[in-house]
């Protein structure tokens, strides 16, 4: 390159680390709040997410009302962090069900291999090959409708993941020197597995649910959204969002509040898994 066009180092200057980070920070805040928000929701507003007043329907975004009101005078803010609750509660519940059930059928796979491993293999590629979605609104048409439901028909369809990146994993460390030591000095192999090979397998599975907890808050909003959440008035995020569209050109704020708050939380946790996939916190 030509020394025209580069920066002498002494004029060079580094950004603080906090400043290099400062998105990282700020998804974990976005995520911080949320939680707080499921957990204390009457620390944040002393409005009913229920109960409305008729003479204050359709105001818009105020001191007042931060969020504006819906077209029963319910205050949006109020539904919106209470809503958190169930929202996170199918997510986290979604998570937890791929989480468990995805490392289990991996570490079955890769570590027993032959037989089993081609038969779990090939229903995990059955599951991948189902968009997720359908996959999750076929399992819900059959469950029924509500939160729990909800939660458990997009854990099923998370398996999938979980199991590849797990068994991908398990190979891996399964082939590494200590593994190896630890068999040929007569460790059971069941303790192999669990001491050495879970344990050193984990990590990436643990980043890997960070980015499916963003998957799944954008799943179960979307089937509320749907109509296939918790029944009204319950204000989960996604039928907040639904029930605003009928007033989208007059009230616009009934369905992009919600609907933002659904994105930063799902770009947030995006963030945090690649922090924790780089190994950079």
């Amino acid at each position: 390159m030509d020394r025209r066009y580069r920066t002498p180092a002494r004029t060079r200057r580094r950004l603080p680390s906090w400043a290099r980070r400062l998105d990282l920070v700020v998804a974990g805040l976005v995520v911080l709040l949320v939680l707080a928000w499921a957990a204390f929701p009457t620390l944040f507003t002393a409005q009913s997410p229920i109960d409305g007043v008729p003479a204050d329907r359709l105001q818009p975004p105020s001191a007042a009302h931060l969020f504006g009101t819906d077209h029963l005078g319910r205050d949006l803010f109020a539904r919106v962090v209470h809503g958190s609750r169930l929202t996170l509660q199918a997510t986290v519940l979604a998570v937890l069900i791929g989480l468990v059930v995805g490392t289990l059928v991996g570490l079955v796979a890769g570590s027993v291999r032959g037989v089993v491993d081609d038969v779990l293999m090939r229903a995990v590629d059955v599951l991948l090959s189902i968009p997720a979605l359908l996959l999750s609104m076929a399992l819900i048409t059959a469950l029924g409708f509500g939160t729990v439901e909800v939660a458990i028909a997009v854990g099923i369809g998370t398996v999938a993941g979980f199991a590849r990146v797990m068994r991908s994993e398990v190979l891996k460390v399964s082939a590494a020197v200590y593994v190896e030591a630890a068999r040929a000095s007569g460790v059971r192999a069941t303790g192999v597995l669990f001491r050495h090979v879970l344990p050193n397998a984990a990590g990436p599975v643990l980043a890997l649910s960070a980015l499916e907890f963003g998957v799944a808050v954008l799943a179960v909003s979307s089937l509320s959204f749907l109509g296939f959440g918790a029944p009204p008035p319950a204000p989960e995020w996604g039928s907040l969002v639904s029930g605003g569209r009928d007033y989208l050109a007059t009230s616009w704020w009934l369905t992009t509040l919600p609907g933002l708050v659904v994105a930063a939380v799902v770009l947030s946790a995006n963030r945090i898994a690649r922090a924790l996939e780089r190994g950079t916190a």
